[in-house]
């Protein structure tokens, strides 16, 4: 394990997570921005919609490995309902994203960022993700205004979803790294983990018990691969320090 010149980073559960998340007061907010609603569309009408749109044709794509930009679902879902809004897609992305939770930051995460900066290590993000990464941009630099993350990579603007090994390469690509000298941290074993491994990125398993059972966690198995197990933060800034002395 070589000290590293970047750590890449999940975004879900690993940087920040969502508490108290409700899509309905994501639409309601959402829908205060219409301009046109001719049907007369209710939450309700949108939450089936969305179901339509989102819940089944979109996640069919999902669960194969592949992601459709929210962008893209939400132009459907609207002209599918007839309303238009006086918001651009980045903006509707974010108002409904911050309506449905405001999102908060894993425990000692800013901490941590605070420590690879001081020490010159560089950062970046790789998450899948519905939104884009100029949304999730924005979620970051808000909760964690300190960071120095040089990309942030979303499966929807790239397609693919981790652990495809397109999505680490690119990283690798953009980063202009050794190989070696790149850690990834991410708290799916699968996605993350094996994800990273794949393509010879030192992954570091970060498994914190904050809101743990979220939606996949049963489908989850122990990593097949040489890893770093991980439960908080400060484990990584200790770990380090000791490779840094």
């Amino acid at each position: 394990m070589k000290y590293p010149q970047m750590i890449l980073f999940d975004y879900g559960h690993t940087l920040l997570y969502e508490p108290g998340w409700d899509s309905v007061k994501g639409n309601a907010e959402l829908l205060k921005y219409a301009t046109k609603n001719p049907n007369n569309c209710t939450l309700e009408d949108v939450r089936k919609g969305a179901e339509l749109i989102f819940g089944k044709h979109i996640e069919s794509i999902r669960k194969i490995g592949y992601d459709i930009s929210g962008q893209v679902g939400d132009k459907v879902l609207y002209e599918y309902l007839g309303i238009e809004f006086s918001l651009t897609p980045l903006e509707m992305e974010i108002v409904f994203w911050n309506g449905a939770s405001m999102g908060a930051i894993m425990p000692d995460a800013d901490k941590m960022l605070d420590y690879i900066n001081k020490y010159g290590i560089r950062s970046a993000v790789i998450s899948n993700l519905l939104w884009s990464g100029a949304a999730l941009s924005e979620r970051l630099n808000r909760l964690l205004p300190n960071n120095r993350f040089e990309f942030v990579m979303t499966s929807s603007d790239y397609l693919m979803r981790k652990p495809n090994h397109i999505l680490f390469d690119i990283a690798l690509q953009k980063a202009g790294v050794p190989v070696d000298e790149v850690w990834y941290c991410g708290d799916n074993p699968q996605a993350d983990i094996e994800g990273a491994s794949q393509v010879g990125i030192y992954p570091i398993w970060y498994d914190n018990d904050t809101e743990k059972n979220y939606k996949e966690r049963s489908k989850e198995r122990i990593p097949q691969c040489e890893h770093l197990h991980i439960h908080e933060w400060s484990e990584m800034i200790n770990l380090l320090e000791e490779i840094r002395k």
